[in-house]
């Protein structure tokens, strides 16, 4: 059996990460392997309750951090950890970094707690009782804050993390470079400062250098 594949996409609001997913998806499709598309905050019924609940109700930062835990776990029980056993590549916008990123870095909230939140919801979900679930690969849109500002004014109606001032998403992406710094054989960066063709090829690249892909793969 094919053994599963669990790849994350992370990275500012405005960073472009999410125009990416269907392609790679695609992708790994053509390549003959079986895609789950999910999302965090959600990805199941409840997680999808508590989404709505992190994008537009005011919390403090320890109530934001429960709350997407809580439906990390639900994601993980309900969504991704089946779809690994069954051989799949699950691709998710957002997984536990953009935790680390948001609430911790940009919010300021203590990141040994998170850091036990961590170990507490994603283990005890496979075979072995220890593993600790983070995606093989995450790919990180890395971009100025101040180019994604400009990409979110063009766009929809802010929800209540696109509508922080320019020096939370400083902090966000401060916080995105210590998880890669963390753990750079996890973390693909791509520059989604450049246009969308160059940053699409970039995708691709990333999963080729680790034979995740062909070479000559698109979607």
């Amino acid at each position: 059996m094919t053994q599963g594949l669990f790849i994350s996409f992370e990275g500012i609001d405005g960073a472009g990460k999410s125009s990416h997913i269907e392609a790679l998806a695609q992708a790994f499709r053509n390549a003959g392997r079986t895609v789950t598309l999910t999302r965090e905050p959600g990805g199941t019924p409840l997680a999808e309750k508590l989404r709505a609940m992190l994008l537009h109700d005011s919390m403090d930062p320890l109530t934001e951090a429960l709350l997407a835990f809580a439906g990390r776990r639900d994601h993980l029980r309900c969504v991704i950890e089946p779809a690994l056993a069954r051989g799949e590549v699950v691709l998710c916008d957002r997984f536990t970094d953009a935790t680390f990123a948001y609430q911790g870095a940009g919010r300021g909230f203590d990141l040994q707690v998170l850091a036990y939140l961590e170990k507490l919801v994603q283990t005890g979900l496979a075979d072995d009782a220890t593993l600790l679930r983070n995606p093989d690969v995450t790919i990180w849109f890395d971009v100025p804050p101040k180019v994604a500002a400009e990409r979110l004014a063009a766009a929809r109606t802010p929800d209540r993390f696109e509508a922080q001032p320019e020096a939370f998403f400083e902090r966000v992406a401060g916080g995105y470079a210590d998880r890669a710094a963390a753990d750079p054989q996890r973390f693909a960066r791509i520059d989604s400062s450049q246009d969308r063709e160059s940053v699409a090829r970039q995708v691709m690249a990333a999963m080729a250098a680790r034979g995740l892909l062909p070479a000559e793969a698109r979607a």
